[in-house]
């Protein structure tokens, strides 16, 4: 399926669905405590970063040009990327910044496939946070490495307020 096939789809109020490579993927609506979350990450990102781009939430971005067409939780996408994206499209490429905030649905294969495509189609960093193990794992784009490792080993306790 192509992104102008997925966008001709009706749209679900029960779940989220965004296109995979082709594929189309149903995903279960975030619960409160992620949303909350999400918003106190933005809050956070803002005062550093505002006068550079945008940080927003749920920013969709199509990392394969035809094929994908996905959502980032958090986002920083610079000013000038952020002002040539037309209303009616979507972020061409993966945001500067992506945070996944971990579901208990989410997979370690499903977050890493995610960090690789982001990191090699776009952003210069990739970040995960766990809420139920309190950390944050970081990883940024190396020059010349195709597949970023992924850690997930960076305890971050308090740096990140969860409630």
């Amino acid at each position: 399926m192509t992104v102008d096939e997925y966008r001709q789809w009706p749209d679900r109020e029960d779940v989220i669905q965004e296109l995979h490579r082709g594929t189309l993927v149903t995903l279960p609506r975030p619960t409160m405590g992620h949303a909350k979350l999400q918003s106190r990450l933005v809050r956070l990102l803002r005062p550093k970063a505002e006068h550079l781009g945008a940080v927003a939430t749920e920013v969709a971005f199509g990392a394969l040009r035809e094929y994908d067409l996905r959502g980032a939780h958090v986002a920083f996408v610079s000013r000038g990327r952020w002002d040539s994206t037309s209303d009616d499209d979507n972020l061409h490429g993966s945001p500067e910044l992506v945070i996944e905030v971990l579901s208990p649905s989410d997979t370690r294969a499903e977050i890493r496939e995610k960090a690789v495509l982001c990191l090699s189609s776009g952003a210069q960093e990739f970040s995960v946070v766990d809420p139920k193990r309190e950390t944050v794992s970081v990883t940024k784009q190396a020059p010349g490495l195709s597949f970023p490792p992924f850690r997930n080993d960076t305890k971050c306790r308090g740096i990140v307020r969860l409630s």
